[in-house]
């Protein structure tokens, strides 16, 4: 399992209404389904969404948005939302700001809980869901993902589709809620 994901880390523990209620580890925070924030970015390469295989050890394999973190506590205070985007994109994707086109652009949030089928985690999470554009496709770092896929949004609201029956489940959600 990837070294990354063994990190002690801490993340915002908060209300259904996103109010701040402290922090907690983030593994613990998983292990027993409690509410944190999280955030998923959205890559758009020529008006295809990209997706990621997940390789993770809470829903493994799903079908991901281009990458999904959270903001950690760092010297007594949280990442800003676009601190945390960007070094999720320099993780997974060796990308940083310059190949972005334009700004980050937050489409609001989803608010989800969802148990993993094959593992002991439980994703319970206010989602905010961000989207930009690259200007070349990125290769992405093999030790967060399988691979890739590109995606039109009338693919991924397909519900007969392969593609939205691997979904993983706050894409979904973000669908249902008409943030993608």
């Amino acid at each position: 399992v990837n070294k990354y994901y063994k990190q002690k880390q801490y993340i915002e523990k908060v209300d259904k209404n996103g109010k701040h209620l402290g922090y907690i580890e983030k593994l613990e925070a998983h292990k027993k389904g409690l509410l944190h924030r999280g955030f998923g970015i959205i890559l758009l390469y020529k008006n295809f969404i990209l997706l990621q295989h997940r390789k993770h050890p809470a829903f493994d394999g799903v079908l991901d948005l281009s990458s999904a973190s959270h903001q950690l506590l760092e010297n007594n205070k949280f990442e800003s939302l676009t601190e945390a985007v960007i070094k999720s994109l320099e993780r997974e994707w060796n990308l940083n700001k310059k190949d972005l086109v334009g700004e980050i652009k937050n489409l609001g949030y989803v608010y989800y809980k969802s148990k993993d089928p094959k593992s002991i985690y439980t994703e319970h999470e206010i989602c905010e869901i961000l989207i930009t554009e690259v200007k070349d496709k990125p290769i992405p770092n093999l030790d967060f993902a399988y691979g890739t896929l590109l995606a039109g949004k009338q693919q991924l609201k397909n519900k007969k589709s392969k593609i939205y029956s691997n979904l993983a489940p706050w894409v979904i959600e973000a669908i249902k809620q008409n943030k993608l």
